[in-house]
């Protein structure tokens, strides 16, 4: 239903061109709307040098520009705007003095726990990937059982909610038309490059094929959090899997 509502929120998550040969240097992104390249604030970077180096290597890849969406979770990371704020303008100024000409802004990647509902009824702003987009994601351990709630609170909001890395919740594994019905609530979905890489498993990168393949997938992103995942996006191997994976199209064009 929510589908059918929100179609003119929706877009075409690949180019109209056809394929192109591979070509060892091709990444899918140029602008990253998922990573955890702030520093000091949540799981990804610890200081700003460290931050530095990691948008180096976005750079090397191909990355123009992120959206760094450092977690806010309940019990974990309370962030806020302020926080993330803060974050930002330190990341910015750094790479202002070290004439690095890369564009980093910030939003926050929401667990959908108590602490968001509170966060959301109460009429705070929330931080967005662009317009009314919100980046989010579920629990790990649990699957939710009242994700119908979910979607439509945020979307009486007036939000969009965008999925973090569904392919990751193992839950769904053994139901791929889960994914089908995550959309169908309202859900963009947003996969992980490492997924499509086997970072975090067979089971998950299958999943991800899936999420792609059907075209469910919205948005992908790095979910950077340190040297070794930028290691791992730039080996020869995961270069060709990420090539026939979206066939050899670019995504996250409408950023």
């Amino acid at each position: 239903m929510f589908s059918e509502l929100y179609k003119p929120y929706m877009f075409n998550l690949f180019s109209s061109k056809p394929a192109t040969p591979f070509l060892p240097n091709y990444f899918p992104i140029a602008v990253d709307m998922h990573s955890h390249i702030l520093p000091g604030i949540d799981d990804g970077s610890p200081d700003t040098t460290t931050s530095v180096q990691l948008i180096k290597g976005l750079m090397a890849l191909g990355i123009t520009r992120s959206i760094a969406t450092p977690h806010i979770i309940g019990d974990m990371y309370r962030n806020t705007p302020a926080t993330i704020g803060a974050a930002l303008l330190q990341l910015q100024q750094a790479l202002a003095e070290q004439n690095i000409n890369f564009g980093v802004t910030a939003a926050a990647e929401y667990m959908l726990d108590t602490n968001f509902f509170e966060i959301l009824q109460s009429g705070q702003k929330l931080l967005t990937i662009k317009e009314n987009h919100v980046l989010t994601e579920f629990s790990y351990a649990v699957m939710p059982e009242n994700r119908e709630q979910m979607a439509f609170l945020m979307i009486n909001e007036g939000y969009t909610p965008i999925l973090a890395h569904p392919e990751r919740y193992s839950y769904y594994h053994n139901n791929y038309n889960q994914y089908h019905a995550l959309a169908d609530l309202g859900f963009k979905l947003q996969v992980n490059l490492l997924s499509i890489c086997g970072h975090y498993g067979k089971e998950t990168e299958r999943a991800a094929q899936f999420i792609v393949k059907q075209g469910l997938a919205s948005f992908a992103g790095t979910d950077l959090h340190h040297e070794r995942h930028l290691q791992i996006l730039t080996d020869k191997t995961s270069i060709k899997k990420l090539a026939i994976a979206f066939d050899s199209g670019m995504v996250n064009e409408w950023l």
